[in-house]
C-alpha cells in the first residue's frame, strides 16, 4: 500500500508541475488534459481523471497547495512580527500581504511559473478579489486582515474593501510581470522591485479617502 500511494503521489505531483509549466508557457486556453498528460509522463490518458476527475480539480488541487505553501510562510513571518513588536506599521502589514510570495518565488522555480500561470486569475476576476484571496488565504490571511483593519481607522469597512480589492489585484499584476522578466527574483532588482511594491501598497492603502470619492460611494449605496 505504502508503494503503490507513493506512485499515485507520483503522479499527481507529475500532472500538477506538468500543467503548470505548460499554462505558463502557453496559457490555459491553450493547454489541453492529452498535453498535460503527455508531458508528465504519462502513458494513460484517464490518469488525469482517475486522480483529478477533470481539469478544473486539477486546477484547484494546484492552487490548494501552493496556498497551503503561502499560509505557512505568511504565518511563520507573522510569528517573527509579533515577537519584534506589538505594534506593527502600515509597511509591516503590508510586507505580510506581499512578501510569503515573493520569497517562495525567490526560493522555487516551480513557484514562480506558478505565479507566471495562475497569478493573473486574482487581476482579472470578476468577483471580489478580497474574497478569492481570502478563500485560498487560510488563518494567517484572516490575522493579516485584523492587523490592516487596526492600521486604517480612517477608511470604513466599505472603503477598506474597495481599497484592497485594488490593492490585491495591483499586486497580483505585479508579481506576474515580474514572472514573466529574466531573473526577476533575484539580485538587487528583485529587492527593489519588492520594496517599490510595498512603498506603493501602502501609498494606495494608506490614503485618505477624498469627499469626491466618499460622496460617491454614498450616493451609490443610498440608491
Amino acid at each position: 500500500m505504502d508503494s503503490r500511494q507513493a506512485r499515485s503521489e507520483a503522479t499527481q505531483h507529475a500532472l500538477m508541475a506538468a500543467a503548470v509549466k505548460l499554462i505558463a508557457d502557453r496559457g490555459i486556453e491553450n493547454v489541453a488534459i492529452r498535453d498535460i498528460v503527455s508531458a508528465a509522463g504519462q502513458k494513460n490518458e484517464s490518469a488525469l481523471q482517475y486522480h483529478f476527475r477533470n481539469l478544473k480539480g486539477l486546477i484547484g488541487a494546484i492552487h490548494a497547495s501552493r496556498a497551503a505553501e503561502i499560509q505557512a510562510k505568511r504565518a511563520e513571518l507573522l510569528q517573527h512580527l509579533g515577537e519584534r513588536t506589538a505594534d506593527p506599521s502600515l509597511r509591516d502589514i503590508c510586507k505580510l500581504m506581499v512578501e510569503p510570495a515573493y520569497l517562495l518565488a525567490k526560493s522555487n522555480a516551480d513557484f514562480r511559473r506558478y505565479v507566471k500561470a495562475f497569478g493573473h486569475e486574482i487581476t482579472l476576476t470578476d468577483q471580489s478579489a478580497v474574497a478569492l484571496v481570502s478563500n485560498r488565504g487560510g488563518q494567517s490571511a484572516q490575522q493579516t486582515s485584523a492587523l490592516l483593519r487596526a492600521a486604517l481607522p480612517h477608511l470604513d469597512d466599505a472603503a477598506l474593501q474597495r481599497r484592497m480589492d485594488g490593492a490585491l489585484r495591483f499586486v497580483s499584476a505585479s508579481m506576474v510581470h515580474q514572472a514573466r522578466q529574466k531573473s526577476g527574483f533575484r539580485g538587487a532588482q528583485a529587492d527593489l522591485f519588492f520594496n517599490s511594491l510595498i512603498d506603493a501598497l501602502v501609498g494606495l492603502l494608506g490614503a485618505a479617502e477624498s469627499d469626491e470619492t466618499r460622496a460617491i460611494a454614498n450616493a451609490i449605496h443610498c440608491k
